[in-house]
């Protein structure tokens, strides 16, 4: 309503954010939980003198160098942008709430570029001790990192004190943060240990340096294991009510959190079974990569979740799901949706100037239009109301199966109730003429019932 709508057919915009976003989490985490393997164990390996281990870290530095700091920058850029465009209005109120966070992470992105490069490509020039100080450089601001956008991310679930008391560090501080600083952390253990078992599993020959490998990545998975439930469990107990209902009530969330709960129960199994039961199991790159596969899907499940459960929030009480601010939605319905959006009032001045009186939109004039054109205003409304959530006929959570055999009247009675027919919707903000001009565009859009659903005589 406040900027440009960016209309992407099927996938809908969201999906397109979640797509790169859970791609660049899963390199970042990375990031940071390499970085910490590789400063803990160049500082082992040069404390043993242990030349053969020592070539190995840097053969798998340039591995973790080109992956994270290469396909981590384009997709963290990728993310920006997207969010730019699909979520302008969070984006803004993201960007004004933490602007001293934003600095702060930048300013360690910076040293982890600069520090990464004189790692690896510094490695036999330096003296040992500023090698060992490159890489814990890096190593403790690939946390820091972390540790603010963790913060970020919680504020969109739960800003906590913030609505009140609009300062940076309530906004930091949110009642998410700390749950999701543990989690992440050792998420990015767990994962960085699946990256390692599956590039030792691909790239080593010598048992003997695979078998140290393996020993040495074991231990930050384990301690992974045991953060990630840690801060799993304080991030549901901390969940706002809504959010709990939305995961209980939700099938597909149930769904996902049973993919959840089984994966993340396999890979635990096959890290007993293999690196602690059975040392030597991982030497085979299909053992690794089978880990490595149910490690990434334990891992993106919990992002889908993490995610869904905002709904119909993108900013919890903040922002909701329709780029309004819940406080905005009693004079939107006031004003007119259309009259209180900047690019649908342009729209309706461009298309119908006849429907413009005084300066304002006048909706009763839209309802005299003909039914085609009511059905095509009635899809801007769909467009900037719904297509957040909502695809049209194909594609994410597509509504026109949704509405499927309805009446216009049962439609009517949807739009004017959102947030009552699913608590996981965004209140109508409209007014009553705009409902009947989206109910004609959901009207076209909406499949006959299938034929034999009824016998004749009750469809009659």
């Amino acid at each position: 309503m406040h900027y440009p709508w960016w209309y992407v057919p099927q996938a809908t915009a969201p999906m397109l954010i979640a797509a790169i976003s859970v791609i660049h989490v899963l390199i970042s985490h990375y990031a940071v939980g390499g970085g910490l393997f590789l400063a803990v164990e160049t500082t082992h390996a040069y404390r043993t003198e242990n030349r053969d281990y020592l070539a190995y870290l840097k053969r798998h530095s340039r591995f973790f160098v080109l992956l994270t700091i290469v396909m981590g920058a384009i997709t963290g850029v990728g993310i920006w942008w997207t969010i730019g465009l699909a979520s302008p209005l969070a984006t803004q109120v993201l960007i004004r709430t933490f602007v001293f966070g934003w600095a702060i992470e930048y300013v360690f992105f910076l040293l982890e570029i600069v520090s990464a490069f004189v790692f690896y490509y510094y490695w036999d020039r330096l003296p040992r001790r500023v090698h060992l100080a490159s890489v814990w450089i890096y190593g403790l601001s690939a946390w820091a990192s972390l540790v603010i956008i963790a913060a970020i991310t919680a504020f969109m679930l739960d800003p906590g004190t913030w609505p009140v008391n609009r300062c940076f560090w309530a906004a930091l501080m949110n009642r998410q943060s700390l749950p999701q600083i543990v989690a992440r952390t050792g998420g990015s253990l767990l994962l960085s240990s699946l990256y390692v078992y599956l590039h030792a599993a691909i790239t080593i020959r010598d048992q003997k340096v695979h078998s140290l490998v393996e020993s040495r990545a074991t231990r930050p998975a384990l301690a992974g294991i045991l953060m990630v439930a840690a801060g799993g469990a304080l991030w549901f107990v901390n969940l706002p009510g809504s959010a709990q209902s939305a995961l209980i009530a939700a099938p597909v969330l149930n769904v996902f959190m049973g993919l959840l709960f089984l994966t993340a129960g396999i890979v635990v199994f096959l890290l007993f079974l293999g690196p602690c039961l059975n040392p030597g199991w991982t030497a085979g790159p299909g053992f690794a990569a089978s880990l490595f596969l149910f490690g990434i899907i334990a891992f993106s499940t919990g992002e889908f979740i993490r995610e869904a459960v905002r709904k119909p929030y993108i900013l919890y009480n903040v922002v909701l799901g329709n780029q309004i601010f819940p406080e905005e939605v009693a004079r939107f319905r006031e004003k007119g949706y259309l009259q209180s959006g900047v690019w649908t009032r342009a729209y309706v001045v461009k298309s119908h100037p006849e429907a413009i009186i005084n300066g304002r939109v006048d909706t009763k004039k839209l309802l005299d239009l003909p039914r085609e054109e009511r059905t095509r205003i009635g899809g801007v409304i769909f467009q900037h109301h719904c297509n957040d959530c909502h695809a049209t006929s194909l594609g994410y959570a597509p509504v026109a199966p949704l509405v499927q055999g309805w009446s216009p009247r049962m439609i009517r009675s949807l739009v004017t109730d959102l947030e009552h027919v699913r608590f996981t919707m965004p209140p109508w903000s409209g007014n009553d003429d705009e409902a009947e001009l989206l109910t004609d565009y959901l009207t076209s859009i909406a499949p006959a019932r299938p034929a034999g659903m009824l016998p004749e005589k009750i469809q009659k």
